[in-house]
């Protein structure tokens, strides 16, 4: 079941709904109005290195994964 991004026209909210079937009707939760446009909607991709990762992700180059449990050998984690 596919999550549909929407603009409504009259009130200028943009919002994601669920459209379980053709006969659904996408409907503004801020006014309630369905005369809403269906919006391009690019799928979120998968991100790495984000903050709060816990290994970095190449090695620096001194050998090991850089942090202080390797030191400047193999990696402590393989």
């Amino acid at each position: 079941m596919p999550i549909y991004e929407y603009h409504c026209e009259p009130c200028a909210h943009t919002f994601e709904t669920l459209i379980r079937s053709s006969s659904d009707v996408a409907r503004c939760p801020r006014c309630g109005n369905v005369e809403v446009a269906k919006q391009f909607s690019v799928p979120a991709s998968a991100q790495t290195g984000q903050a709060g990762s816990s290994l970095p992700i190449s090695a620096p180059s001194g050998g090991g994964c850089g942090l202080p449990q390797c030191g400047s050998g193999g990696c402590a984690f393989g």
